[in-house]
């Protein structure tokens, strides 16, 4: 499944790498783009969006 999170506290690449890592860690085979910019987060999951929204939350990027 692919989700959309908007996820305000992102601000640079660095935020943007450590998500990605925090959601692969979920689910290695996820595909993940973040984009500091809009703030949007896309990923590409087997993992339920509870878990994904989880782990966003535990690395410091809750999803509004």
């Amino acid at each position: 499944m692919t989700l959309q999170l908007t996820v305000p506290n992102m601000a640079c690449s660095a935020c943007a790498s450590t998500i990605t890592k925090a959601l692969q860690a979920v689910d290695a085979n996820a595909s993940v783009q973040a984009d500091p910019t809009t703030k949007l987060v896309s990923v590409q999951t087997q993992a339920s969006e509870t878990a994904i929204k989880e782990a966003l939350a535990a690395a410091g990027y809750p999803v509004a």
